[in-house]
């Protein structure tokens, strides 16, 4: 893929295709690695870690409330649609 570069202040700058935006969940302010080795620049999104629940339920240990009843609470919002 070809790009120009282009004058912004006293730095030279090129965009970022939308699809790699896309697909690899960018944005403002989002970081990239950048790896240099003579004349290739390649740019790397970091990937996002993956979380499963019980993973994090573990991590919390015994420091979740116990709560009486809950499982006999009334329903607040859309929970039973």
């Amino acid at each position: 893929m070809l790009q120009t570069l282009r004058k912004a202040g006293g730095s030279l700058v090129m965009t970022v295709p939308k699809a790699f935006i896309d697909q690899n969940g960018l944005g403002e302010g989002s970081q990239v690695e950048l790896k240099l080795s003579g004349t290739k620049m390649t740019i790397e999104a970091p990937k996002r870690p993956r979380y499963k629940l019980t993973d994090l339920m573990a991590e919390m240990g015994q420091g979740l409330p116990h709560i009486e009843g809950w499982d006999d609470m009334p329903s607040v919002g859309l929970e039973n649609e």
